[in-house]
């Protein structure tokens, strides 16, 4: 359900969603020309943004507050998700020394909500907040593998839009790498979100097995075609986001007992 734009928190919002991850900041003529508000409106709205702070305005630029972050981080399932997730992916790197990322769907799309690299890791065109079509990623694909049936239906139904000359944009042979998901428990990406770059992905199941998020690595094989071998990797991600499964579902009850006054051993 989208915001009415000519609410005042839909004008709060435009201006927000206004700034991109490549802006360092950005005027106050170049958040007009973005999000189309009147002058008035938008120095009323930028301003209230700037005492709430969620925005900053330094030399006259605009920049998104640091009170966002703070607010993010309060998020309470994407913060123990994360907080649990992290070993497993710092497992994974050391295991592997190739880029790790943790994501969750958002209707068609993939997010990416952590992302554990090293200095001299490859270069993917991935971002921490970033988000991919579900079916061009070895992530979202995961994660659409064991969403609702409407979900499905939602994505095949829909156009698949093509980031590359290998993303799959047909609905039969998604459907077919679906199911293939759903039987191996991994999901592959091959060159399908971005060139030179191949995945594999496990999906991180609750008790109903539905996916409360999804593990990956990354690799960038540009120049080196044959230095990685994602089903080489599959056993050791879907160990990882079983692990990350495990460990959400033993805080669960951990906290389930606490609350129903059981007696709870450590």
């Amino acid at each position: 359900m989208e915001l009415d734009r000519a609410s005042v928190l839909g004008k709060a919002m435009s201006v927000l969603h206004a700034f991109s991850a490549d802006d360092p900041g950005l005027s106050f003529a170049q958040l007009q020309r973005r999000t189309g508000l009147p002058k008035a409106t938008l120095h009323r709205i930028a301003g209230d943004l700037v005492t709430a702070g969620l925005l900053d305005r330094r030399e006259g630029v605009f920049h998104l507050g640091s009170h966002l972050f703070e607010l993010g981080m309060l998020a309470s399932v994407e913060r123990t998700l994360i907080e649990v997730a992290t070993p497993f992916m710092e497992d994974l790197y050391e295991r592997t020394h190739e880029v790790v990322h943790l994501g969750i769907r958002e209707g068609t799309e993939v997010v990416y909500v952590a992302k554990v690299a090293g200095h001299k890791g490859a270069r993917t065109p991935t971002r921490v907040g970033g988000r991919m079509p579900v079916h061009a990623t070895a992530l979202g694909k995961a994660l659409l593998a064991h969403a609702p049936q409407s979900v499905w239906i939602e994505v095949l139904s829909g156009p698949l839009e093509r980031l590359t000359p290998r993303t799959l944009t047909a609905p039969g042979r998604l459907r077919a790498q679906l199911d293939q998901v759903v039987q191996a428990g991994v999901a592959y990406e091959y060159e399908e979100s971005a060139a030179g770059v191949v995945c594999v992905a496990a999906p991180v199941l609750d008790a109903e097995d539905q996916p409360l998020a999804a593990v990956s690595i990354a690799v960038s094989i540009a120049g080196s075609a044959t230095r990685f071998r994602p089903d080489h990797h599959a056993a050791s991600v879907r160990a990882a986001a079983n692990g990350v499964a495990a460990t959400l579902a033993r805080r669960a009850q951990l906290a389930s007992d606490r609350q129903s006054g059981g007696s709870v051993q450590a």
